[in-house]
């Protein structure tokens, strides 16, 4: 996945900021959100990610990317990790990292998968599994600007279970409007049948292509690749779809 660092002063490098967790919460079966205190954080934009840098007492480290989940607001920055089980990074950050650890940030990255508070027109937002995370960020970021934006939310998920951020999407807010596509198992009563996402469901949850919202699309490459090409069938101006993916990496 090609990524690019957000603009800054020419010349100016990113640099690693330690970061001191502060909260956990749980997610889902298999995730968590991790809530750092990072002294000297830059602030950030909807929809970049950071490196995570994990340095062991025998000087060996290793390193992973993770998107942002939190809106832009402060010196805390929040991830959400869903725990790869035969990973390096995942499990401990999930299952041993405990509060007052540190780890070792760098970014903010990323320039063009972005949301901007300026930005007027309708958003849709597809989301795939844990690629709910950067679009949450947007999500967010909206109602802390205060912006009346119309957003719409497209999440495919497995299972009601394996959902990210539950409850703060099922509260709702005003010009946000979430539809969810489960592909292994829907709650009791739900009338779409359970399977992957179908141009109907973009076409009848998403925004028309003549209202020329911008579209993100974040998920799995194989998930990426359907969503932007349906949406592309749709009418969409591929000029106004931007993707994020991502894969294995050794979690």
């Amino acid at each position: 996945m090609a990524r690019t660092a957000v603009p800054r002063r020419l010349g100016d490098r990113l640099r690693w900021l330690a970061a001191e967790l502060v909260e956990r919460r749980a997610e889902s079966v298999a995730a968590w959100t991790l809530v750092f205190d990072v002294p000297g954080w830059p602030g950030h934009l909807p929809g970049q990610h950071v490196d995570v840098r994990l340095t062991a007492e025998d000087g060996y480290s290793t390193q992973r990317s993770y998107s942002l989940a939190s809106a832009p607001d402060g010196g805390r920055v929040e991830l959400t990790v869903q725990r790869v089980e035969d990973g390096e990074v995942s499990p401990y950050l999930t299952d041993d990292l405990a509060v007052g650890d540190a780890v070792e940030i760098r970014g903010p990255v990323g320039g063009w998968f972005v949301w901007h508070p300026e930005q007027t027109e309708p958003v849709l937002l597809v989301g795939g599994g844990s690629g709910l995370v950067p679009l949450m960020a947007m999500v967010r970021g909206r109602a802390a600007a205060d912006s009346r934006a119309p957003f719409r939310l497209l999440y495919s998920v497995r299972a009601p279970e394996d959902r990210f951020y539950a409850a703060e999407l099922d509260r709702g807010a005003p010009g946000l409007d979430t539809t969810y596509v489960y592909t292994r198992s829907a709650p009791d009563g739900w009338t779409r049948p359970v399977g992957r996402l179908h141009a109907r469901d973009l076409a009848e949850w998403g925004w028309p292509a003549d209202f020329e919202p911008t579209c993100y699309v974040c998920g799995p490459t194989g998930f990426v690749e359907t969503a932007a090409g349906l949406l592309v069938a749709l009418g969409h101006s591929p000029d106004r779809i931007r993707t994020e993916r991502f894969g294995p990496s050794g979690g």
